[in-house]
C-alpha cells in the first residue's frame, strides 16, 4: 500500500487544473510558474483580466487572482491570450483586444501592459498597431541569441495569393522597443492544407460580409531554436473539432523562410485522442526544474467540452522532428 501511494505521489494526471484555462503561458521566474490565461469578456475575483496561477512543480497549481487592471474602454471587449517576458527589471504582457467600446471600430489589436513584478497587477501601456489588418492576435515575444527581440502573431488574409487559403496565418515583425512594433512584417506560414479548415461558406462581417468557401486558421505561435534552426509551432484547423492540434514550420533565419514540409495531413506535435483528448492546443513551452526538461503547456476540453483546462506534458526532439509525448490522459512522471 505504501509503494502504491508512493508511485502516485511521484504522477500526475491530466488536467493540472481543471478549471477554465484558455490558451495557456507559462513563465517561469526564479525558480516559480506563473501561467496566465484567457479571460475574453469575463473578469476574475479581484475584477481583473486574464486568470493568474502559480505553482513550483508545474502541476499543483494555486489560483492568485487576475493579472491585468482593466483599462479605460474595457467593458465587453474581449481579451485573448496573455505572454509575458522579463526584460530589464520589467515584466512585459501581450495580448489581443476585441470588440466593445476599446475594439469596436478597430477589429482584434494587439496590446502589451507592463508591471515590475510576474504577478502583476499590469497596466497597459500600449498599442502593438498593425494597420493593414483587421484581427491580429496571439502575440508572441521572441529573444533572438543575438538579443534583438522579435513579435511573431497572427493575423487574417484574405486573398489566395501562390495557392494559398484565405484564413488566419502567422507573422513576425522585428520590435524597435518592447512596445513599439518596426512596420516591417513578414509572412511566417499561411494555410495550404485541409485539415486546417476553420469553417467552409464562412461569411466575415469584417470584411464587408464577404463569403468564403473555405476559412482556415493558423494561431498560437511559439518560437523555439533548436540545433541552429527556428521551430514556430502553431496550432490549426478549429479549436472546436478533433482536427485541432499543433504543427511546426522552420526556417534557417528568425526571418525565414519558413517550411511546413511534412505538415500535409494533419498537427504532428500534439493531436486529438478519439474518446479521451480533444481539442488540444494554443500551446507555451518551458523548461522544469531541472533547467533542461521541456514542457508543452496546452488546453484541451473536458469530457462536456464546457472548459478548456491546463494540460502539460514532455517534448522530445527527435529526428523525424518535435514530438509531444501526449497528449497524456493516464498518470504520467512528475516534471523534474
Amino acid at each position: 500500500m505504501h509503494q502504491a501511494a508512493a508511485r502516485a505521489a511521484r504522477t500526475y494526471t491530466n488536467p493540472v487544473y481543471a478549471g477554465q484555462f484558455p490558451d495557456p503561458f507559462v513563465l517561469r521566474h526564479q525558480g516559480r510558474y506563473y501561467a496566465f490565461g484567457t479571460t475574453g469578456q469575463g473578469r476574475t475575483s479581484d475584477g481583473r483580466i486574464f486568470t493568474l496561477l502559480t505553482s513550483t512543480n508545474l502541476v499543483d497549481w494555486k489560483n492568485a487572482g487576475g493579472a491585468l487592471t482593466p483599462p479605460a474602454g474595457a467593458e465587453g471587449a474581449d481579451f485573448w491570450a496573455p505572454e509575458v517576458v522579463y526584460h530589464n527589471g520589467t515584466f512585459y504582457m501581450y495580448y489581443s483586444i476585441g470588440g466593445g467600446a476599446i475594439g469596436a471600430s478597430v477589429g482584434h489589436r494587439l496590446h502589451v501592459a507592463t508591471s515590475k513584478t510576474p504577478e502583476g497587477p499590469y497596466q497597459q501601456v500600449g498599442l502593438l498597431d498593425v494597420p493593414d489588418s483587421k484581427f491580429t492576435i496571439d502575440a508572441h515575444p521572441y529573444r533572438d541569441t543575438d538579443g534583438q527581440w522579435y513579435l511573431f502573431y497572427a493575423r487574417d488574409f484574405i486573398d489566395s495569393n501562390d495557392g494559398y487559403r484565405p484564413g488566419t496565418g502567422l507573422v513576425v515583425d522585428r520590435l524597435v522597443n518592447m512596445t513599439s512594433l518596426a512596420g516591417e512584417s513578414r509572412t511566417v506560414m499561411r494555410a495550404r492544407h485541409d485539415w486546417t479548415v476553420f469553417e467552409k461558406n464562412r461569411t466575415m462581417p469584417l470584411y464587408n460580409n464577404q463569403t468564403f468557401k473555405e476559412w482556415h486558421t493558423l494561431e498560437g505561435p511559439f518560437v523555439r531554436k533548436h540545433n541552429g534552426k527556428y521551430y514556430c509551432f502553431y496550432s490549426g484547423a478549429n479549436f472546436l473539432t478533433p482536427r485541432y492540434g499543433v504543427d511546426y514550420c522552420v526556417a534557417n533565419s528568425i526571418l525565414g523562410p519558413y517550411s511546413d514540409a511534412g505538415a500535409e495531413k494533419g498537427p504532428r506535435v500534439l493531436h486529438a485522442v478519439d474518446g479521451h483528448v480533444r481539442g488540444p492546443g494554443h500551446h507555451s513551452h518551458v523548461l522544469s526544474s531541472d533547467g533542461k526538461t521541456e514542457y508543452l503547456v496546452y488546453h484541451a476540453w473536458d469530457k462536456s467540452m464546457k472548459e478548456r483546462q491546463l494540460c502539460i506534458d514532455k517534448l522530445a526532439w527527435t529526428a523525424q522532428g518535435p514530438r509531444c509525448q501526449g497528449p497524456s490522459y493516464t498518470p504520467q512522471p512528475l516534471p523534474s
